[in-house]
């Protein structure tokens, strides 16, 4: 599958991007191209998900997810989709830059009983020196129909605009304490509601957003791909940031350009 086709952009979604800090891209892929990595990928994750305990007995961060990394690493069909020209074009349209880079991909499958994502801010764990605001963008396609009772992501409207907005790392803390954030600075809760597999949502770095726990019964999963501004150099690493720096960036050292082995040009 070659993911050849590129993607007219609506303009409404560049500017709800622009002002909201997130928009969704319908029908960016079609069913034929899900279904030749839908099986692989799910098949990686239930693997990892057989080594985990019982859903109720994980702490809450591991109840939201399921996650597998990397996968673009692990065969053609999958590389395929993780540097797909069409996906890059909309992140690079997006974010207003001519080349994006890969920053890396996961697999997140919220399972049934699965709990809530917890609010927070992606970037907090990503050591980059911004080119331009936003320099990081996040691309989270599902694989399956999500019906409106499990939903996509909820976002808090305009957060990006702010930069990182507390110092909690996903988990009850973040959970208890971004609420009073977004009452305090103003923000709406908007979602996209259902979504069809290959649809996609986009939601810059610094954007918060949580998402609720799944009482359906089937398995949430969902595809994301992490995108950079090509130019866009390794900032400072600290604490929540060092496993990034070190997994994805190949610890390159701050201030030089974000071009490790993993961070490939996808578009153009």
């Amino acid at each position: 599958m070659s993911f050849g086709r590129l993607h007219n952009l609506d303009e409404a979604c560049v500017k709800q991007f622009q002002t909201d800090g997130h928009t969704v891209v319908r029908g960016l892929a079609v069913a034929e191209e899900i279904a030749v990595c839908k099986e692989l990928i799910e098949a990686a994750v239930s693997q990892a998900g057989s080594y985990m305990a019982p859903v109720a007995e994980r702490d809450t961060y591991s109840k939201a997810f399921v996650q597998v990394q990397n996968l673009w690493t692990r065969n053609d069909e999958i590389k395929a989709f993780v540097l797909a020209k069409r996906f890059a074009h909309v992140a690079a349209e997006l974010l207003g830059v001519r080349s994006v880079r890969l920053y890396h991909d996961q697999a997140l499958n919220k399972e049934p009983g699965g709990g809530l994502t917890p609010w927070h801010q992606d970037q907090r764990y990503w050591p980059l020196d911004a080119p331009c605001d936003p320099c990081a963008i996040t691309m989270w396609m599902p694989l399956v129909d999500v019906p409106e009772e499990v939903g996509s992501m909820t976002f808090a409207s305009g957060s990006h605009l702010h930069g990182e907005l507390g110092p909690w790392v996903i988990g009850d803390e973040s959970q208890a304490n971004f609420p009073e954030v977004i009452d305090r600075l103003g923000f709406s809760l908007d979602t996209h509601g259902a979504v069809a597999a290959g649809d996609a949502t986009f939601h810059a770095g610094w954007t918060l957003h949580s998402a609720p726990a799944n009482t359906s019964e089937i398995n949430r999963s969902i595809m994301t791909i992490i995108y950079i501004a090509d130019g866009t150099r390794v900032g400072e690493v600290g604490p929540t940031s060092i496993f990034d720096h070190h997994l994805w960036l190949a610890a390159i050292p701050e201030g030089e350009l974000a071009t490790g082995p993993l961070n490939p040009v996808v578009w153009p």
